[in-house]
């Protein structure tokens, strides 16, 4: 059975993270852009971070330029961005495709594991969120409308 442990990714300093080391600790993994009309949620990302990493929670922001060429610039730069404009200290990764035949494996696997409306498994915008639970499975896919504190009793249930 595959589980999110079995992916790697690459920090958006490019060194290579195997998701196998937040092994036991629910996981909130997120579709970002830095110019998106839900770019105002990394905030919101920041503060569920902020709240419940001591209790375990990883959250995981992935920039994709899929959706509406919303996020243009290198790595450095939407790094430098994350920071400057949301004090963000959450582990960002690399810029990755999240749909199509270049779609990170990550991303082909939790689109599959949670689909979204209708069964479509495609990711429709960013800042499309899938929360994973300690034994590595996908609990719940979220849309991008919803807000990350709408999300705090399921990480709360996933977290006890």
């Amino acid at each position: 059975m595959t589980t999110v442990y079995d992916f790697d990714a690459l920090s958006i300093n490019g060194k290579s993270v195997p998701l196998m080391q937040y092994q036991g600790k629910p996981m909130l993994i997120v579709n970002t852009a830095s110019a998106c009309g839900f770019t105002p949620q990394f905030a919101g990302l920041e503060d569920l971070h902020k709240t419940y990493a001591d209790k375990g929670l990883v959250v995981l922001g992935f920039p994709c330029n899929q959706f509406g060429a919303q996020d243009k610039g290198s790595n450095d730069e939407i790094a430098e961005f994350c920071q400057l404009n949301y004090g963000v200290s959450f582990p960002m990764m690399a810029k990755i495709d999240v749909n199509g035949g270049d779609a990170h494996p990550l991303y082909k696997w939790l689109s599959s594991e949670a689909p979204g409306l209708l069964g479509t498994k495609a990711i429709k915008w960013n800042f499309t969120k899938f929360l994973v639970g300690k034994d590595g499975q996908v609990l719940k896919r979220y849309a991008p409308t919803d807000t990350p504190k709408g999300m705090a009793d399921d990480i709360e249930a996933a977290l006890a």
